[in-house]
């Protein structure tokens, strides 16, 4: 089966073209390919399936094979996917995730990288629908004791739940490793959290650091560049135009105040193509 090794930020995804449904079991492949010895390596895999109401279905599985509603970096990628595959004619797309129908547009589009923006669609941030177990309707800078520590936590929704917590010091600094998995298994979050370290460095640049669930850190996130753009507005830290600087490259991130949507605009870079065998239970 021929894929498409890409990544966006340095949030890498192995991409399939599965228009014809051949794999089966793609939580099962997914934890298989992303492997970074015994597999092609990766954060996880991004699938092309039809779509009854969109150009495309974005099916995407973390590293661990869960299935994920939406990925940012991942939906820039999987844009230029369509257009290197032939299977997208123009620089503007409707494509349909578990969290909804993104429309992406490609601003610039080389044989090796292109610059795409995504509407991301209108941030949710009532606890009942992020998920959060909590009475208040909103979580914005509001405690939660982590392993005897209490943390400031913004938590939003951007079809996959965020919590963004802001530090002093530079993220790179943090022991994620340690904090991180605490945060995603955190009996407050029922479905488990994607969790954003910030540290603001003035008010249209942050810097951020995540760990998100099922892959543990990855190099960006980029509904987690949103959800950390989202919560710095909120907590009135920078304006509504801000650059998100992860470890793997600069997301620029823009909440519309009339529309309430956020757009992300970001890369998107080929890495290199090969082919790989389904096992006998993942497919044909």
């Amino acid at each position: 089966m021929r894929f498409t090794k890409m990544e966006g930020a340095g949030n890498d995804y192995v991409y399939i073209n599965d228009l014809a449904g051949r794999i089966a079991d793609p939580n099962a492949f997914s934890a298989r390919i992303s492997d970074r010895h015994f597999g092609i390596g990766s954060d996880g895999l991004i699938i092309a399936r039809p779509s009854e109401h969109a150009d495309f279905f974005m099916r995407m599985y973390n590293a661990d094979g869960s299935e994920g509603k939406m990925c940012g970096n991942g939906i820039r990628c999987f844009t230029k996917f369509l257009l290197d595959e032939g299977l997208l004619q123009a620089n503007i797309a409707r494509i349909e995730t578990l969290s909804g129908i993104k429309t992406t547009e490609v601003l610039e589009n080389e044989p090796s990288h292109a610059s795409i923006r995504v509407n991301m669609g209108v941030p949710i941030l009532d606890c009942a629908s992020i998920p959060v177990t909590s009475p208040l309707e909103h979580m914005i800078n509001e405690p939660l004791t982590v392993d005897g520590i209490c943390y400031n936590i913004t938590a939003v929704s951007m079809g996959n739940p965020h919590c963004v917590v802001f530090i002093d010091d530079d993220p790179r600094m943090f022991p994620l490793e340690q904090i991180g998995p605490l945060f995603e298994t955190h009996s407050i979050f029922p479905e488990r959290v994607n969790t954003e370290f910030v540290q603001v460095i003035d008010r249209e640049n942050i810097m951020m650091r995540v760990w998100e669930r099922g892959s543990g850190e990855t190099l960006a996130c980029g509904t987690g560049a949103c959800a950390s753009a989202v919560a710095a507005i909120l907590n009135g830290l920078t304006e509504r135009a801000v650059k998100v600087h992860l470890l793997g490259g600069v997301l620029e991130i823009e909440w519309d105040k009339e529309t309430g949507e956020l757009s992300m605009t970001g890369p998107a870079t080929n890495v290199f193509i090969g082919e790989i065998a389904l096992l006998p239970n993942e497919g044909e």
